[in-house]
């Protein structure tokens, strides 16, 4: 299926324990990136490395649903932390213990809730 897809794909496996394909072949067979839900590989993509600040955002803001604008700009945020030199095929994203995380998804989710406020 990767050799199927365009240039360059990526590959977000995030099944656990076991992601639907494994990170060497995928690479094997044209990925250029792969994530997965494991510590294990490379570009590890956990929700716990965003629950804590998350909701304790949208309980104090008593914020009762999770808009696409919302998620997206958390994940923006997260991606922001990995500099440009240091972007690479295996750290397009910062480790799940970065402690700047937590404090990146606590702003961006107060700050996207905010300009909604704003605009109504």
């Amino acid at each position: 299926m990767v050799t199927t897809m365009n240039n360059d794909p990526i590959i977000f496996a995030l099944s656990n324990p076991e992601p639907e394909i494994h990170p060497l072949q995928a690479l094997a067979n044209g990925a250029i990136v792969v994530a997965t839900g494991r510590s294990d590989f490379p570009n590890q993509i956990n929700n716990v490395s965003v629950f804590p600040s998350m909701l304790r955002v949208l309980l104090d803001l008593r914020v009762r649903t999770l808009s696409e604008d919302l998620l997206v700009a958390v994940a923006k945020g997260i991606a922001d932390l990995v500099e440009q030199e240091h972007l690479h095929p295996d750290y397009i994203l910062p480790p799940i213990d970065d402690p700047r995380i937590l404090a990146t998804v606590s702003d961006k989710l107060r700050e996207v809730i905010r300009l909604h406020v704003d605009e109504k």
